[in-house]
């Protein structure tokens, strides 16, 4: 009974507690589920035999009985025939019978009953075992959406780390946008105010009575005056 230990402790209350403690509770739920497989075929073996211990004592017990009851045929018969001397033997060997008989009952009862033992411990491992392999899965489960979870926590982290710096950006540019403007308008002016010292300047180097005197001479010359 010794290999059910493992059994026992798995299956009391302090599996809740390992699994909480572990880094990776699908890892160790896995290899448990390995151990108690292996613990099952053990099992299946050693209910196998206390089974075929058990199936032995009846055949021994009712090989008895029958042997008892054909002593009790053969004792009537002869004291039907007259032979008492022969139907003591028979009763006597009956008698021996009987002994044995209840030595076998017992051997049987107890092989019956560590026979029952046995199986219920191995269908109650069978089911167990079905249980973890369904709690199994639901830990893998939970562990893949924690997982996923975790890395969507990642992706919203630089997500919100991405539009920050973008946020950053738009300022920056919307300040250059500014600086790029004014500086465009304080160019604007400079150019309007060097066009109009030109054309103040052009006033007093051209006087306008000089473009009139050459155009006069020119027409003089043309007409031979």
């Amino acid at each position: 009974m010794g290999i059910l230990s493992r059994f026992k402790d798995i299956m009391s209350a302090n599996i809740n507690a390992l699994l909480d403690k572990a880094e990776n509770p699908s890892k160790m739920i896995d290899q448990y589920l390995r151990d108690l497989e292996n613990d099952l075929g053990k099992v299946k073996a050693e209910t196998a035999a206390v089974m075929a211990e058990e199936t032995r004592c009846r055949r021994e017990l009712d090989e008895c009985k029958e042997e008892m009851e054909k002593m009790q045929r053969y004792a009537e018969k002869a004291v039907m025939a007259g032979n008492d001397a022969d139907a003591r033997q028979f009763l006597a060997k009956k008698g021996q019978l009987s002994e044995k008989f209840s030595s076998l009952q017992q051997a049987y009862n107890l092989a019956a009953d560590n026979a029952a033992k046995m199986k219920q411990m191995h269908d109650k491992l069978v089911e167990d075992i079905s249980s973890l392999n369904a709690r199994r899965d639901a830990i893998k489960a939970k562990m893949t959406v924690a997982k996923t979870q975790q890395k969507m926590n990642k992706m919203g982290a630089s997500i919100d780390g991405a539009e920050k710096t973008l946020s950053a950006f738009d300022r920056m540019e919307a300040k250059a946008n500014k600086m790029l403007d004014e500086a465009n308008a304080m160019a604007e002016l400079n150019k309007g105010a060097d066009q109009d010292i030109d054309s103040l300047a052009r006033k007093y180097d051209e006087p306008a009575g000089v473009a009139v005197d050459d155009e006069l001479a020119a027409l003089k010359e043309k007409l031979g005056v």
